[in-house]
């Protein structure tokens, strides 16, 4: 991806490359934010980030921008209740993934719950204007701006969700289906394999509705060889696993030498 945003990308459908931020951790975020990612991804669903988190690895991410970085933020959402989306939106986040999206009624929902209600959009974010997203008030043409940088991220990971992907994928305000591999594959009674057919197939389809809809497809790989073969088979925005990831598999790489030669 060029250094445009990722809601550009998605929209252009893109290919761009992100790292999931689960430790809860500003620094990991600013060093991450350097390290070439397109994205960063500070996750509210698995990990113990609490909207302090959020908003101390946003300010991290924002300050690495500042010096050159160029990096959008991400925030995974912990459900699709509208007080947390309210929260990381006001804290300066305008890109938000949402876990288990099973319906067109569901991604409606939270796609509403980004955006101010204007002009009858049936957006339902609440106002308030002495926000960080904002600049605490400073900012005269931010409610103008603020339904156009709204970014909506829909995981599409259990069965239903398959089912409903084309509904799902139609959605107006819905910028990606964004697969969940794990919860997909223990939804369809294979847990852990994510090469059998049945998991295959769910795959085949989420893709074709995206296709249809002219909507980004997102993906989790586990490494970089994956998140390769996901981007020649058509996914935009990739995810190359997370912090702690590369931390214990760094460590464990340092280390064999020394194992080795003991």
């Amino acid at each position: 991806m060029s250094h445009a945003s990722l809601q550009h990308a998605l929209r252009a459908r893109q290919p761009s490359v992100g790292c999931w931020l689960v430790q809860a951790s500003a620094a990991n975020a600013e060093a991450l934010a350097y390290c070439g990612f397109d994205w960063l991804l500070i996750d509210q669903e698995h990990a113990p980030n609490t909207s302090a988190d959020l908003l101390a690895q946003v300010r991290a991410i924002d300050a690495a921008r500042a010096h050159g970085a160029c990096v959008s933020v991400v925030a995974r959402m912990p459900g699709h209740e509208p007080g947390p989306i309210r929260t990381a939106m006001d804290c300066g986040v305008s890109n938000l993934m949402f876990p288990a999206v099973e319906s067109a009624a569901q991604a409606r929902a939270v796609a509403s719950a980004m955006r101010y209600p204007l002009d009858g959009n049936g957006g339902r974010r609440g106002v308030a204007g002495v926000v960080r997203a904002a600049r605490y008030g400073l900012d005269d043409g931010f409610l103008a701006a603020a339904n156009q940088q709204a970014c909506t991220i829909v995981q599409i990971e259990t069965a239903q969700g398959v089912r409903n992907a084309r509904e799902i994928a139609a959605v107006a305000g819905v910028d990606c289906l964004f697969i969940g591999p794990a919860d997909l594959g223990a939804s369809l009674g294979h847990p852990g394999d994510p090469a059998h057919p049945a998991v295959r197939e769910a795959l085949a389809a989420v893709r074709a509705a995206a296709d249809a809809a002219g909507k980004a497809l997102g993906m989790f790989a586990l490494d970089a060889q994956q998140a390769l073969q996901y981007r020649r088979e058509g996914f935009h925005m990739i995810a190359l696993h997370s912090d702690l990831a590369w931390l214990t598999r760094g460590a464990r790489a340092a280390l064999e030498p020394w194992r080795a030669g003991a």
